[in-house]
């Protein structure tokens, strides 16, 4: 094996690098099922050919997951406040992407790939958004949401919905039948998007995103995230506000977006403390960060968040997503893993030792990132971090 310059990306190509209590080493890859050269006219940079992930005919999980254990999962409760939940979203604000449109069968694929990655949380799609999404999300449900592993294993399947039931019963329709569902749903708090996009006041924002998670709380679902759209440009105070009331309806997940790409790290993290510590109910729930890249800063503010308490990461493969994309899983994961031991303790307040961690198994990083690659017909750059 040659090792260049990028360490981390030589070794994720052909092996794994697995980090166990602040110690790397490397491991072979493991049997993944066929690897095929693409049937797509898209091709790496420099002729090199893209060569994603080809499952097996079985759809079966593999017998031997070589990850770190994680707690069993609840929601809105993390019993190690060390562990940071992997939520992506590949399949939903990935595909957002101008020109990603997914096939169902694709989305399949790559949702079982997510799987063997071992991320948390699988957001498969936006079920209202048309028959064939939600089609798309509930075959994920059906199928890589019953498949568990080994280890006991079996991801969260999670569909988004605006914020009225409409969205929220079709959401449901389309996640119930997997063994861990949830659904996400969202409504904006910045003054500018309730101004003029909803045309809505601060009082009717607070009413509905309510009614929309007892709504779905009443139809079964006790896994309900909330995002208040925009939170990166919202009031704190109004934060505090809206966010202790869905906390009170029932909402296990407070994730919180950097819709605009807008914050800088220190004010991302700073925000993440802020609403820790002065949301009524904080202690009761999960909190999130999703991180538009906008300036380039999607990953750093999603660190920043987990230092400052966030333990749920969303992310996409390839960091793709609207406009400039998504924090980029790979960055994040692999970031945890080689300083979430030493990097990450809390500096304002006790929330467990600091040392954070993942259950996701680098080995698949690779094939999975190429096969949304070659699926989404979105190339990485070559110096792309971790996967270029």
């Amino acid at each position: 094996m040659k090792f260049g310059l990028c360490a981390v990306s030589a070794f994720l190509t052909a092996s794994s690098l697995c980090v166990s209590f602040g110690t790397a080493f490397v491991v072979p890859l493991a049997p993944i099922g066929d690897i095929a050269t693409s049937p797509r006219p898209f091709g790496r940079p420099f002729g090199r050919p893209l060569r994603p992930l080809r499952l097996s005919s079985s759809s079966a999980p593999p017998s031997e997951p070589t990850r770190r254990p994680r707690p069993p999962y609840v929601p809105g409760i993390i019993s190690d406040p060390d562990y940071v939940r992997i939520f992506d979203t590949t399949l939903r604000d990935g595909e957002q992407s101008p020109g990603a449109t997914l096939t169902s069968s694709e989305k399949l694929e790559i949702a079982r790939n997510l799987a063997r990655l071992g991320v948390d949380i699988i957001e498969a799609g936006f079920p209202i958004a048309s028959p064939d999404d939600f089609e798309g999300v509930k075959g994920i449900a059906d199928a890589v949401g019953n498949e568990v592993f080994d280890d006991g294993y079996v991801p969260v399947i999670c569909g988004l919905s605006r914020a009225n039931e409409k969205d929220i019963s079709r959401a449901w329709e389309a996640v119930k039948g997997a063994r861990l569902p949830r659904i996400h749903t969202f409504i904006a708090t910045s003054e500018i998007h309730m101004a003029t996009k909803l045309k809505m006041s601060p009082d009717q924002v607070v009413n509905t995103a309510v009614r929309a998670v007892t709504y779905a709380r009443g139809l079964g679902c006790d896994d309900v995230e909330f995002s208040p759209e925009d939170a990166g440009r919202s009031d704190p105070e109004f934060l505090c506000r809206i966010l202790g009331e869905v906390i009170k309806a029932g909402a296990t997940t407070l994730n919180i977006p950097d819709t605009t790409g807008w914050n800088m790290p220190w004010e991302f993290g700073e925000l993440i403390r802020y609403l820790r510590e002065n949301v009524e109910g904080a202690d009761t729930v999960v909190f999130s960060t999703h991180c538009q890249n906008d300036l380039g800063l999607s990953t750093a503010n999603s660190l920043a968040g987990a230092r400052n308490g966030a333990r749920q990461l969303e992310c996409t493969i390839n960091g793709i997503g609207e406009r400039a994309g998504n924090a980029s899983l790979e960055e994040i994961v692999m970031s945890l893993a080689l300083k979430g031991n030493t990097n990450f303790g809390d500096w304002h307040g006790n929330m467990g030792t600091g040392k954070l961690y993942t259950s996701i198994n680098p080995v698949y990083i690779m094939p999975t990132s190429r096969m949304v690659t070659d699926y989404t017909g979105m190339l990485c750059q070559p110096h792309k971090a971790i996967v270029g």
